[in-house]
């Protein structure tokens, strides 16, 4: 201790300087921390996002397998409709001879 300083600027200064590295090396362990987490995440995020993005593309193309099958539907049935409208057209010209 130095005899130049009172005694409670000494433990003043103690104190602060404990205080800084306290801080310091709280600092340096939120760092330490916050990095194993991103590695963490960097390994597990992925997986996961991979899995969501599979999920919404097989979504998707159910849904637009869904609609060109509706379509498809839709289009032999108009198709078929129209035959035998001509069918029974010609045969209600057949019929009226």
């Amino acid at each position: 201790m130095d005899d130049e300083k009172p005694v409670s600027e000494q433990a003043m200064d103690t104190i602060t300087t404990a205080v800084e590295a306290t801080k310091d090396a709280a600092v340096t362990a939120v760092k330490k921390v916050r990095k194993a987490a991103k590695k963490v995440a960097k390994k597990a995020a992925p997986k996961k996002a991979a899995k969501k993005k599979a999920k919404k593309t097989t979504k998707k193309a159910a849904k637009k397998s869904s609609k060109k099958a509706a379509k498809k539907a839709a289009k032999t049935s108009a198709k078929k409709g129209a035959r035998k409208a001509a069918k029974s057209k010609k045969k209600a010209k057949k019929t009226k001879r």
